[in-house]
């Protein structure tokens, strides 16, 4: 078939990849609009722009995709499927109208659950022991289309959103594949979603990353997993804004599966009390209190400065010793 392939981050890229190596023919690629990042803000293509680019694949960048000037475009191209990875637009009706077999999604959870612009985010800040990817027929309604196929794959307990990203799209790629050839050959039939298991994931934003030190120490550090790399998670501490990594739980308090968080446990099995966002430094690690017990900071990276071990950060700052509370 002839494909355009929509989609916009890294975990697109290898989707657009194994389309690329299929018997199908990629003529263009859609993705969102070159975007501002870094600390410069310069504007940058987006990873699936940079892909297509090497390959010598037209990139079409509609601010909109209800764009006149897109949408006569893409009826020039006339292609017969429109595969999606993670583009990050709303397709009008307008354009989902122009190809013969429509627009075919890739998403990252096992529909109807997790429907929206975070899936695998949410899964984890959930506490979800298994997600997966799934192939739809994209209708108006979001995330709502009859399904082709499914696969899943398990949450690991040190998974950050990033982690489960990479599994998902190499794995989900495949799956995008299988399900465009099934659709050409006309063995492959979309079936209906349940009416029933559905959860949104909105797309999460940067208040979405601060932690609230009065939560439970194990929806702290699913929290936190969640927003890495993306928005990522952060506290602050005398006003200044601490990036924050992965935390790890009291040596017993790991969920199901896990590894031990630490070859010493935090002060014994159950560390000593600490208020939620009191720092306690020792030697080797820093603990902070969190609404049940307290955890074992990670990396962090203060505003301005580079990313390094909670130890190390604390004793430039010279926590130890003072009262030091995050906030």
């Amino acid at each position: 078939m002839r494909l355009v392939f929509a989609g916009t981050p890294a975990a697109a890229v290898p989707s657009l990849d194994a389309l690329l190596k299929s018997r199908h023919t990629v003529e263009a690629v859609i993705t969102r609009p070159d975007a501002r990042s870094g600390r410069g803000l310069r504007l940058a293509p987006s990873p699936v722009a940079e892909r297509a680019a090497e390959a010598g694949l037209e990139v079409l960048r509609p601010a909109r995709p209800s764009n006149p000037d897109f949408l006569a475009r893409l009826r020039e191209i006339a292609p017969d499927c429109c595969p999606v990875t993670a583009y990050g637009a709303l397709i009008p009706q307008a354009a989902l109208d122009i190809p013969e077999h429509g627009w075919v999604n890739l998403h990252f959870s096992v529909l109807p659950a997790w429907r929206g612009a975070a899936p695998v985010q949410h899964a984890i800040m959930h506490g979800d022991d298994v997600t997966g990817a799934t192939t739809f027929q994209i209708v108006r309604e979001l995330d709502a289309g009859p399904v082709f196929g499914v696969l899943t794959e398990a949450v690991r307990p040190s998974d950050t959103a990033g982690d489960l990203l990479e599994r998902l799209g190499a794995a989900g790629a495949e799956l995008l594949v299988a399900t465009l050839d099934g659709i050409e050959s006309g063995t492959l039939e979309a079936r209906d979603q349940p009416s029933d298991g559905i959860s949104l994931a909105p797309k999460l934003t940067t208040a979405d990353g601060q932690v609230d030190w009065r939560d439970p120490a194990i929806a702290i550090e699913r929290q936190i997993r969640a927003c890495t790399p993306e928005p990522g998670a952060w506290t602050d501490l005398d006003g200044v804004r601490v990036k924050l990594w992965p935390v790890r739980l009291p040596a017993g308090r790991e969920p199901c599966g896990a590894e031990p968080a630490s070859t010493t446990p935090l002060r014994g099995t159950t560390p000593a009390p600490l208020a939620p966002g009191e720092l306690s430094v020792l030697r080797d690690r820093v603990l902070a209190g969190t609404g049940t017990v307290p955890v074992q900071l990670g990396e962090v990276q203060a505003h301005g400065k580079r990313r390094m071990s909670a130890a190390d950060w604390a004793r430039g700052l010279r926590l130890d010793g003072r009262a030091a509370v995050l906030g």
